[in-house]
């Protein structure tokens, strides 16, 4: 693959730095638990930075939620490429969903929510009231709301977004599909259902990740992405980088090289939808900017 890369969105980035806020789960991934900021990021992308960055929330301990977002803020003082942020917030919690969605309309970068399902014991708890209606609340203040889940969770993950006409869903990692043992179903008849939904967009992100040594090649990868493309079409699936998580498997740049050697078969026009124009259109990322 040629190492030219065309200007570019990132729709999946995570920041963190344990000295300045807890994260828990970082303890089990000693490899990326070190400090990861637009600093870190500069010095691993090099020339091949992205032009615009959404931040995804990054599993920060669930009562420093709001500080997570107040720190991404000021990190986008000094870059401006961070154009926009999905917060953490927990959508199950009633009136105090409502208050931390509320609290959450005065910053200017959030562009989205996320409640991290993917950790859920129960396979239904998307799907429970509580849930439904916290996410109806994220589609009302023209939020959107990112969907991280396993492929067994996929079949609730269908039923809640039919349940939220009103919000516009972000399906994570394509739903994390089991490519280290080359499984294909029943993630594709889940993705293809939940394709045919209008209110789902998916990023192209996290595959390297589900892969190990043997299936991170673009060949072992190509039957996941042409499922994507015929079902979700270029219109509607979104580049992310899953920075600095991708680590675990592949430089920032190889996993950039391999998403384009994957996008290589469609039209320029195509690929331009796929690589930025659909992130800035679903993220609203030209919107209440300076």
């Amino acid at each position: 693959m040629t190492s030219e890369i065309p200007s570019f969105v990132d729709a999946h980035v995570h920041f963190w730095d344990a000295a300045r806020l807890p994260y828990p789960w970082l303890a089990a991934v000693p490899a990326i638990a070190g400090p990861h900021t637009p600093i870190e990021l500069a010095t691993e992308a090099g020339a091949r930075l992205p032009a615009a960055i959404v931040f995804v929330e990054s599993a920060v301990d669930p009562t420093r939620a709001r500080d997570e977002v107040r720190w991404v803020e000021t990190l986008a003082t000094g870059e401006p490429r961070i154009a926009a942020i999905v917060a953490q917030v927990a959508v199950d919690r009633g009136g105090e969903t409502e208050a931390a969605l509320t609290a959450l309309a005065g910053q200017a970068r959030v562009r989205g929510i996320r409640h991290n399902i993917q950790d859920c014991p129960e396979p239904d708890a998307c799907v429970r009231p509580a849930f439904v209606a916290g996410v109806r609340g994220v589609g009302e203040r023209g939020w959107t709301f990112d969907l991280c889940v396993k492929p067994p969770q996929l079949p609730a993950c269908i039923e809640l977004v039919r349940a939220c006409p009103g919000t516009s869903f972000v399906l994570d990692h394509a739903g994390k599909p089991d490519i280290r043992r080359g499984a294909l179903d029943p993630w594709r008849t889940h993705i293809a259902e939940l394709a045919r939904l209008p209110n789902v967009v998916c990023k192209l992100s996290g595959l390297v990740t589900e892969a190990d040594a043997a299936t991170r090649t673009p060949a072992a990868l190509r039957p996941y992405v042409d499922h994507l493309l015929a079902c979700f079409g270029a219109e509607r699936l979104l580049f992310g980088s899953d920075w600095p998580v991708v680590n675990l498997a592949a430089s920032y740049g190889r996993w950039l090289e391999t998403a384009l050697e994957l996008l290589e078969p469609l039209s320029a026009g195509e690929r331009a939808a796929v690589m930025g124009d659909n992130t800035r259109r679903i993220y609203g990322l030209t919107r209440g900017m300076s």
